[in-house]
């Protein structure tokens, strides 16, 4: 605590001089003439033309007079002399008295600005390591805030990538829900701590004025202090004091002792109330940093345990559809041959069909009776109806054996179209959004260390 004077106030010099003698009257030079010629007969002696001279009974009266004055002057000087010698003493012993107890009360008016300015010393101090604690939790707030910026640059980067799913893996599941709360809990977060920031900024301001309120009374109880040491010093062999008559007059702004106690104890009460009002903020401060990490990389957590059972889902569904797709394959190969051997089969049908339609239509050009419906004629019919029905048959076996190709062929082009969209969507979730979030602040940095 330094000992400079921040503010001067007004010198006031306690020492009261009150000095106030009484002498005896001098009588006038004429009065002292009147009486010593009083009673003569001065004027009688030039009545009647009488010469100038005086008689014996008035030179023996005058003689008498003068007797008796210096009897009485004496008397009156002597007395006078006891007088001033006793009030000489009794003056003495009090001023004594009354400047022991000026003394006296400077010396206890002293240890009362001491222990007040200790006091005020001691609020200074623990204000000033206060609001150092305080500006410190602000920048961990300032930090933290600032770290925030980083999971809500990661979570709207996951959705703008999951945009990019097509097909049916372009579904809002279980990760796009989880996304959605973890951008609404940052910008809640952000918002509680921008709030706090502003609460501690508030509150810094707060404990630097209550700081210089002390500050200021304590560097007026400093001055006073030590002026007041000053003045208890002084003794009557000092040889730097001087008369200051009209320093006894009190003023009208000059404040009794009880406003002046009451004065320093307001200012500490008020830094009383501010000192715990910046620790239960700093408290809230901490919480609210403890509280909002953890809260943050629980739902990180969260997002990416949706994050990896929907990759094991796609993975899953992606190996169910290569293996269908596998079958399709084979099974599309199977039909192809089977395709060919109907069309073998089909071809080869067509030569005994012609033998017999060819024996038909020569045999009915027979002339005559010889036109007759024998035993061959009836074996070709039969023959040719068996081979136009087997043709028929053959025909509807490709015909059905094509169509299963070409829903094959389209079974086939679905899958890899959906496999194809499964890998997109794991390389979207597992390559870019899992590696992505590996940045994710930890609860230290979160927590604005």
């Amino acid at each position: 605590m330094s000992s400079q004077v921040l503010v001067s106030r007004p010198r006031f010099d306690t020492r009261a001089v009150a000095q106030n003698g009484s002498q005896p009257p001098i009588e006038p030079e004429t009065s002292v003439k009147e009486n010593l010629y009083a009673g003569t007969s001065a004027g009688l002696a030039t009545a009647g033309y009488r010469s100038a001279k005086y008689t014996t009974d008035e030179w023996f009266a005058n003689n008498s007079a003068l007797l008796n004055r210096a009897v009485t002057d004496r008397s009156l000087a002597e007395r006078i002399r006891h007088e001033s010698k006793a009030l000489k003493a009794e003056t003495d012993t009090g001023t004594f008295r009354i400047q022991t107890e000026g003394t006296k009360h400077l010396g206890e008016r002293l240890q009362d600005i001491h222990r007040w300015r200790s006091e005020l010393e001691r609020f200074i101090e623990r204000l000033a390591a206060e609001t150092d604690l305080q500006t410190r939790s602000r920048r961990r707030l300032e930090r933290a805030l600032d770290a925030t910026e980083i999971p809500f640059a990661i979570a709207i980067d996951n959705l703008t990538c999951r945009e990019r799913r097509f097909g049916p893996d372009l579904v809002q599941d279980q990760v796009e829900e989880e996304l959605l709360k973890e951008v609404e809990l940052i910008r809640s977060i952000q918002a509680l701590l921008k709030k706090t920031v502003d609460q501690t900024v508030n509150q810094i301001r707060l404990n630097q004025e209550v700081k210089q309120t002390l500050e200021l009374d304590w560097s007026d109880k400093q001055q006073a202090y030590s002026l007041d040491d000053q003045c208890g010093r002084y003794n009557n062999m000092s040889t730097d004091t001087q008369q200051h008559p009209s320093s006894a007059v009190l003023q009208d702004q000059v404040s009794d002792q009880e406003a002046w106690r009451k004065f320093t104890q307001d200012n500490l009460r008020l830094a009383e109330r501010e000192e715990a009002a910046s620790q239960a903020l700093r408290q809230l401060s901490e919480r609210v940093l403890r509280d909002t990490a953890e809260d943050l990389r629980a739902q990180c957590a969260t997002v990416n345990w949706a994050f990896t059972q929907r990759c094991m889902e796609l993975s899953q569904a992606k190996t169910q559809l290569e293996l269908h797709l596998t079958q399709i394959v084979e099974q599309i190969g199977a039909q192809e041959r089977n395709i060919s051997y109907l069309q073998q089969a089909l071809y080869d049908k067509e030569a005994p069909l012609r033998v017999a339609q060819s024996r038909l239509h020569y045999r009915a050009i027979r002339p005559n009776m010889e036109l007759c419906r024998d035993q061959p004629q009836l074996s070709l019919l039969g023959e040719v109806s068996e081979l136009s029905g087997t043709a028929s048959a053959l025909q509807q076996q490709l015909y059905e054996a094509r169509r299963s190709l070409s829903d094959l062929e389209e079974s086939r082009l679905t899958l890899e179209k959906d496999i194809a969209c499964k890998t997109n969507s794991i390389l979207i979730d597992r390559e870019k959004c899992m590696t992505h979030r590996t940045r994710y602040p930890t609860v230290t940095t979160l927590s604005g260390y």
